[in-house]
């Protein structure tokens, strides 16, 4: 690891205005994701913003009906959270399905939507890599690809995403709230937060280097049932193959893209009556990538649309 600056932020614009000053800091909160890339090399930040200690971490209803998580609640006390057991269940599924229990522990709602990913090439230093230094190349594209993108992928990168917690976020239409050191304050779809690839893989979201996220505000829950689940090569310390989560009438699948991929062909087609499977056979006609992983996606996201509808994943 190399040297860095570390300061501990007071309250928020004490945060801000480090950031402010300081562009190519990061913040750090649990620290689960930054510290390990820092280890490795791969992200080398010349100086942390401490923000773990900040009032940020409350969850608490909203004047709409919905929960306002704030950016600090660590993964643990989320999933733990009666009002988001009863309410969020697939919610609480998706965190408990990401890491063990000591990372639960450590890791923030706002760290999750900002830990990148872990694709085997970004991850090895040897390897070249446009995430990770743009224009040396993308080994994934002739390498192992049974971990990368099947949508929204580009010639420079096929990484995904490896935040299970978005995935069920997305599907609920949540939002992330921040602010910036000029006091503006911005609310993007947990889905959009992150950018695809495109010409600029490097480039992970549209958030300014100053901008901290504040909160993750979710509507009330849609009617109707909710499904989590996902799929791995084994049941612990491994990312996923696919997971899909469903919220009522809409169905988000992870480890498929950039992003949490809301599957809106897949959605489309529900309200037309198809049924499961031909819902997921929709979504899947666009995506890319090796036929048996196409193929898993497609069974796992028809068999969670139906455990949503018969009240099995509620």
């Amino acid at each position: 690891m190399k040297p860095f600056a570390f300061e501990r932020a007071r309250d928020v614009d004490h945060a801000l205005s480090l950031a402010a000053a300081s562009p190519s800091a990061r913040f750090l909160a649990g620290g689960t994701n930054l510290l390990d890339l820092m280890k490795l090399e791969i992200e080398q930040p010349p100086r942390l913003i401490d923000v773990g200690r900040l009032p940020l971490a409350d969850i608490a209803e909203t004047a709409a009906g919905g929960l306002r998580i704030g950016a600090l609640a660590t993964n643990t006390a989320v999933a733990s959270d009666p009002k988001v057991r009863s309410r969020y269940p697939a919610l609480a599924r998706a965190i408990l399905a990401g890491g063990s229990v000591q990372l639960r522990n450590k890791a923030t709602v706002g760290g999750n939507l900002m830990q990148r990913t872990r694709c085997p090439y970004f991850m090895d230093a040897a390897k070249p890599c446009n995430k990770r230094l743009p224009g040396s190349g993308c080994s994934a594209m002739e390498g192992l690809s049974s971990t990368l993108a099947l949508f929204g992928a580009s010639e420079m990168c096929i990484a995904v995403s490896p935040s299970d917690m978005s995935v069920a976020l997305a599907a609920f239409d949540a939002v992330a709230e921040t602010v910036r050191a000029d006091g503006s304050v911005q609310r993007r779809p947990v889905e959009t937060l992150h950018r695809l690839p495109g010409e600029a893989p490097q480039v992970d979201t549209d958030l300014a280097p100053d901008e901290l996220i504040l909160a993750v505000e979710l509507p009330p829950p849609p009617e109707g049932g909710q499904a989590w689940r996902k799929v791995r090569a084994r049941a612990s310390y491994t990312g996923a193959l696919a997971s899909v989560a469903v919220a009522g009438d809409r169905v988000a699948l992870g480890a498929v893209a950039a992003r949490p991929w809301r599957a809106r062909a897949a959605e489309a087609a529900l309200a037309d009556g198809a049924s499961p499977a031909e819902a997921a056979a929709a979504e899947l006609v666009s995506a890319e990538g090796e036929d048996g992983r196409k193929a898993l996606v497609r069974r796992l996201a028809a068999d969670v649309i139906r455990q949503a509808r018969e009240g099995v994943g509620s």
